[in-house]
């Protein structure tokens, strides 16, 4: 590890080394959802969500068609909350910390865009009717009272290449979800008969 001097531990520190930001990354924040904004977020099928609870912190992928993500006002947000996996860490923090931050990605586009604000969990009926895919509603909403938002230059994505399909890789390169499960709980879930059944089971629980 490094030696003691070498850490950073203080902001004047940090200042000193990276300087003070440009005019436009201050002047690009705002605490509104304008409609420059409004167009990446009606743009974007994808958007990870973070939150912070007692448990630690948590960052979870919420992903639909593009626009899926709701400006009801330029200082709210609608997000559905889809069908996954019940552990619902991203909704047990919300309940202890409203706080939360979004981070919208769109294919092709290098610029993101990052909002942050305070969000709750509604599930009002006529709230959840807005919401319907294949025929069936989300089991809560949640809503985004926003406080800052601002845009992301391209840089990370253009040193990333993510989303040059050369650059993509096969499924096949990487462990398969069954021979993770099966390599974490040494044998007790079947790797290849979760990988088999996966497909219709992923049909049957999208939505």
């Amino acid at each position: 590890m490094d030696a003691a001097e070498h850490w950073i531990t203080d902001q004047a520190t940090l200042a000193a080394l990276y300087g003070a930001p440009s005019e436009a990354a201050i002047r690009k924040e705002v605490d509104h959802i304008p409609d420059v904004y409004r167009a990446f977020i009606e743009a974007a099928p994808f958007v990870t969500l973070a939150t912070a609870g007692p448990d630690g912190l948590d960052v979870s992928p919420r992903g639909d068609p593009a626009g899926f993500v709701t400006v009801e006002d330029a200082q709210t947000l609608l997000i559905p909350d889809r069908r996954g996996n019940n552990r619902t860490d991203s909704l047990r923090n919300l309940i202890a910390d409203p706080r939360l931050a979004l981070l919208f990605l769109i294919p092709g586009i290098g610029e993101t865009l990052r909002v942050n604000g305070r969000g709750r969990i509604s599930v009002s009926p006529a709230l959840l009717a807005r919401f319907p895919a294949q025929g069936k509603l989300p089991r809560s909403v949640i809503v985004v009272t926003v406080e800052r938002v601002y845009f992301q230059c391209p840089k990370a994505i253009v040193r990333s290449e993510l989303w040059n399909p050369a650059r993509h890789l096969p499924r096949s390169a990487l462990p398969s979800s069954g021979t993770i499960l099966a390599a974490l709980t040494r044998g007790a879930v079947g790797g290849a008969d979760y990988d088999a059944a996966y497909p219709a089971r992923l049909a049957e629980t999208i939505y």
